[in-house]
Order: C-alpha cells, then sequence, then structure tokens
C-alpha cells in the first residue's frame, strides 16, 4: 500500500449505499452496493457529456476524458476546472478558444459500459504514432498481480466496479475506479496531464476487457503496455498491433497471454515459485 500515490478508498461513504436483501436461504442480508451518479462535463461554454459516475475525482475524469476524445490537447493550458457537488457539474475551462458542435453529431457508442463513446476521427490520432520502446519483465507482472488484487477497493468489497492502475516497473502507482473502464482510464488520462507525466515508462493495468476503446486510449496516453486478468476483443488486439502496443491479457496466477507486443517482455520470472490460482480465488466482478 505505501507505494500507492492514489489508491481505492471501500470505505468512503460517498461511494457506496448500504441495502438489505436476501439471500438464496431466504434469509435476510444486509450489503453495500456501488453508488451511480450523473457528471454533466462543460468544456468552457459547451455541453460535452453526462457521465455515470462514482463520483469521485471529478476533475482528472473530466480531463481525461475530454483528451482522451481530442477535445483537450497535450498543450493546452488550462485556466480553471470548477466543479459544482449539487448540480452535478463540471466546467473545464481553457485558454483556446473550443468548438466541438459538428464533432458531438458524430459520436459512436464503443462496446465500453455506461456511456463509453469514441469518435470516429479518435482514430486519426493513432496515425503516425510510435509509442516508445520499454522493457517489461515477467515478474514485474507477477509482482503487480498479487498486489492490485489484494489492496482494499470498491472492487472487492462491492464489485460491479471496475479499475485501471498505473503502474511503472512492478509498483502500483495510481489507481482509479469507476462503474465504466472508460471512466477509470481516463481519470489516469486526467491525473497524468494536472501531473505532467507522460507515459513512456509506465504500464496500465484494468480489471476489464481489452476493447478497442482500451487500446486507443493507451495508445493515444502514449502509455506502451496494456494488461488485464480479462480477455480480449478481435478489434483491440488488431488496433494494439497495428500500433505496436504490448497486450497482455487472462493474467491469472502464474498464466497469461501477450497478442501484440511480445518483442518486449523479458521472461525472467520462476514459475516454479509462482503461486497458481484457482477458481475461488478470483475476485468478485471480474469480467
Amino acid at each position: 500500500m505505501g507505494e500507492f500515490l492514489i489508491a481505492p478508498d471501500p470505505s468512503a461513504p460517498r461511494l457506496t449505499r448500504a441495502v438489505t436483501g436476501t439471500d438464496h436461504t431466504g434469509a435476510a442480508v444486509d450489503l453495500r452496493v456501488v453508488e451511480e451518479r450523473p457528471l454533466t462535463i462543460f468544456l468552457n461554454a459547451q455541453e460535452i457529456v453526462t457521465a455515470m459516475t462514482i463520483g469521485d475525482y471529478p476533475e482528472e475524469l473530466a480531463i481525461g476524458y475530454l483528451l482522451n476524445q481530442g477535445m483537450l490537447r497535450g498543450d493546452d493550458t488550462l485556466t480553471g476546472a470548477d466543479y459544482d457537488e449539487e448540480l452535478e457539474t463540471i466546467v473545464i475551462r481553457t485558454e483556446r478558444a473550443t468548438d466541438y458542435e459538428e464533432k458531438l453529431k458524430k459520436k459512436t457508442r464503443t462496446s465500453g459500459c455506461a456511456v463509453g463513446t469514441v469518435f470516429g476521427d479518435m482514430m486519426e490520432a493513432l496515425e503516425g504514432l510510435e509509442l516508445p520502446a520499454a522493457t517489461l519483465r515477467a515478474s514485474w507482472l507477477y509482482g503487480l498481480s498479487k498486489e492490485i488484487n489484494t489492496v482494499p477497493s470498491l472492487y472487492l468489497e462491492a464489485g460491479a466496479i471496475h479499475g485501471c492502475v498505473l503502474c511503472r516497473e512492478d509498483k502500483p502507482l495510481v489507481y482509479m475506479e469507476d462503474v465504466g473502464r472508460h471512466n477509470a482510464v481516463d481519470k489516469i488520462a486526467g491525473w497524468m496531464f494536472r501531473n505532467g507525466v507522460s507515459g513512456g515508462d509506465y504500464m496500465l493495468y484494468t480489471t476489464g476487457r481489452l476493447t478497442s476503446e482500451m487500446v486507443i486510449k493507451t495508445a493515444s496516453m502514449g502509455i506502451p503496455i496494456l494488461a488485464s486478468r480479462s480477455g480480449f476483443t478481435a478489434w483491440g488486439v488488431e488496433l494494439a498491433r497495428e500500433v505496436g502496443l504490448t497486450l497482455i491479457g487472462r493474467m491469472r496466477g502464474k498464466r497469461f497471454v501477450c497478442l501484440s507486443g511480445e518483442d518486449r517482455i523479458v521472461f525472467d520470472a520462476d514459475l516454479d515459485v509462482i503461486e497458481d490460482e484457482d477458481g475461488k480465488h478470483r475476485r468478485k466482478g471480474a469480467t
């Protein structure tokens, strides 16, 4: 836990709600479920989107969303991030004048949860993109997987949520959660922007599927490695291969599969000392 710059806070009262239900035996049960609340994002005077979110880190979410939709540029200067909790809105202000009326007419739904959208011209951001060289030691993957999957989180506490973790070598640094994996990765993008962090030395770990949207966002953030406990989509694999992203999935126990960018991996782990994983050790909510 000491290595995290941002870690989940499953005890935060605003993020979950206590409910009573009935279990399979007919007995009453008490449990906590994840909250969902709307957040309407404005860029200067223009309303962009209303996202369903757990409500933490609204500034990072809004900035990251706008970055990953190509509405904010890496060299933009922000003049304000005005969050109103009561109105459930946030306004991101820039020195540069912005107008994305035409772009907003052409949005397309993706396979991400909740209100994930990707615009057609986001694909243009991948044209000519060269991800930085990087080395990934397999031993780092095993250490990261163990730490990330045991740290207290909403994902473990209540399920029905996704997490994304920005990692450097074998250290998990920024762990964001939300009802959609796209929100969680947008929060990381926003954190990177606000802290002047470039992606070349980092890896992104996600609890969700390795979809086209996750590949596009990871590559656009300049991060050369994307890993997950979950599986792949065909388009996600195709895009990863086109941009040279290292794509690793099905990380369970001592097993993982790499479907793109395997040249970055150094297979240095002693598999005889790595514990395997059976079904009873899988985290709740994994998809």
